[in-house]
């Protein structure tokens, strides 16, 4: 049996939790703490629904592995968060977005509930560079895993056919942000190096994607080393208003969704541990509750 099938069936053999379908909040989901930058902006568009975030601390970073376990690891969440009600999941990560969401969305949903939905960072992203760079040469920063998936230069392509993508793998910045050094001047060093690598394939780059939750934390410094005119995108905005019209165009999604403007934290690592962390991403103190997945 080959490994993708063999763990779908393993997941419809051995998770078969009744789904509720009652309302319930929207998920998001994370290897880590970046996409706690996604929650915030969709918190600040969308007060009013009920939120659970997931971080998969304990397994990260998903960056560096094969496709076959970010698939298992994210396939492993989006069940968790259907058990607890999430009729709608975001994957804020670009990893599990370009290495799970098409199998999941193609493969898995149908089986696991049709009406359920799960939506991804990257599509959203791409969507905004077209009415941005004026070269059509974009620049593509984010972790190696991302960078090798080719995941935003395929969906460039297929959008934006005439574009041209110059990608810069970054390994450096996630750990750097997770132990509190995104001001730190040593972080400067990392951050020019990269930039200026990427920079250098292409004279006429004129938008830099940050292709990683963890990057807006960087944005500051990002902005100091590309040349003048240069647009950096930060993610949280963009998939916030995506999301936005989203429920907009599905009202039936938005009525599956819970407000009563609560949130959640959960976390597959020391909750003492997520607490501390979460204080670099967010502007509130957290309560987070370990689960195993």
């Amino acid at each position: 049996m080959p490994y993708l099938q063999g763990v779908r069936h393993y997941f419809f053999t051995s998770h078969m939790t009744r789904l509720s379908s009652a309302p319930g909040p929207i998920g998001v989901f994370d290897s880590g703490y970046g996409g706690l930058t996604i929650l915030n902006e969709i918190r600040h568009k969308l007060p009013q629904y009920d939120y659970i975030y997931l971080g998969d601390n304990a397994r990260a970073p998903y960056g560096t592995r094969s496709f076959d376990i970010v698939y298992r690891f994210t396939l492993e969440a989006v069940r968790y968060l259907f058990e607890q009600g999430c009729q709608l999941v975001i994957l804020g990560c670009n990893t599990a977005s370009a290495k799970a969401l098409r199998t999941i969305q193609q493969n898995d949903l149908p089986s696991i509930d049709p009406d359920r939905r799960v939506l991804g960072v990257i599509r959203p992203t791409v969507e905004k560079i077209g009415e941005i760079t004026k070269t059509g040469n974009i620049g593509i920063v984010g972790t190696p895993g991302t960078v090798r998936s080719r995941s935003y230069d395929m969906e460039i392509e297929k959008l934006y056919p005439h574009f041209n993508t110059f990608s810069q793998a970054c390994p450096m910045w996630v750990p750097l942000v997770e132990n509190g050094e995104a001001a730190g001047d040593g972080t400067d060093y990392f951050v020019k190096r990269d930039v200026e690598r990427l920079m250098s394939q292409h004279p006429g780059i004129d938008t830099v994607i940050l292709g990683c939750t963890h990057y807006p934390l960087l944005k500051d410094k990002v902005e100091k080393y590309v040349p003048e005119g240069v647009t950096v995108l930060s993610q949280g905005a963009i998939v916030a208003d995506s999301l936005v019209d989203y429920l907009r165009r599905h009202p039936e999604m938005t009525a599956r969704c819970s407000k009563t403007a609560t949130c959640r934290y959960l976390t597959t690592e020391s909750s003492d541990k997520f607490s501390e962390s979460a204080t670099v991403f967010l502007s509130e103190p957290v309560e987070a509750t370990s689960i195993t997945l």
